[in-house]
């Protein structure tokens, strides 16, 4: 997997987590991550939670950092609001812009009851490859977006268990399996933490074959690390790792909490 790719696949895992900020009741809180690959920075990322009784807002920017933002200049924003349920935290309205270079996107879903009522994005795939995988509306019912999908409260298992992710363009499932526990310590955060493998597993909105979706769906060594949130007891990531052929990408919390 080249160096290109290999930033395109940790990208799509990163942004599944720009959600990991910390929850408390009625307040506003920041948590910060710092993206590298094989010990040098690609990236760095800041979210912002607002909690107000059982809804919940997060918003995000990520931006290159080191060689990749000589080469190819990157950011990001993200927004998502819905509710806390008692299994899940339900979007009821998620967005994702980012520019790469001289390439920009713009996504913007619209969830009811976890079902996808309204799904854009600008500039579309016009026309679509041969090789595409369609979304059908079977795709799109009982989902939860990228961001807060991977907020567990904790009274619920956290792995094993399956994630059916909808992003604005493509349906895949994150599969969580346990792989025991851990010490992990950052700013606000000290203690032990659940090791999920994870498991990339396509369903629809991609090119069947694309180099770095097929090593994403082979890959049975990532690991993501998820701490519990005690205030409004939740368990989120602190820590992902992907392996590539260039060294892994990891993406770790610089803070959480505190």
């Amino acid at each position: 997997m080249n160096r290109r790719n290999g930033f395109r696949a940790s990208a799509l895992l990163t942004a599944m987590m720009f959600s990991t900020a910390s929850l408390a009741a009625d307040i506003a809180h920041q948590t910060d991550y710092s993206i590298s690959l094989a010990g040098l920075p690609l990236a760095r990322a800041t979210f912002h939670t607002e909690l107000e009784k059982n809804r919940y807002t997060i918003s995000g920017t990520l931006n290159s950092a080191g060689l990749v933002d000589i080469i190819s200049r990157t950011s990001g924003q993200t927004r998502v609001s819905g509710v806390i349920g008692n299994d899940h935290l339900r979007a009821s309205q998620y967005s994702m812009s980012y520019r790469s270079g001289r390439k920009s996107r713009a996504i913007s879903v619209t969830f009811r009851n976890g079902n996808v009522v309204r799904a854009s994005m600008t500039p579309k795939r016009n026309p679509l490859p041969k090789n595409w995988v369609p979304v059908t509306s079977r795709d799109m019912r009982n989902v939860l977006d990228p961001l807060s999908g991977l907020i567990i409260p904790g009274k619920s298992r956290v792995c094993p268990n399956t994630l059916p992710i909808f992003d604005g363009e493509s349906r895949l499932d994150i599969k969580l399996s346990p792989r025991g526990t851990r010490a992990f310590k950052t700013r606000g955060f000290n203690g032990e933490v659940i090791v999920c493998g994870v498991r990339f597993v396509p369903k629809a909105g991609y090119r069947k074959g694309r180099e770095d979706v097929e090593y994403l769906r082979r890959l049975e060594t990532m690991e993501i690390w998820f701490a519990k949130a005690e205030t409004v007891d939740v368990y989120a990531p602190v820590y992902v790792r992907i392996p590539t052929k260039l060294g892994p990408v990891t993406v770790s919390a610089t803070r959480f909490g505190g």
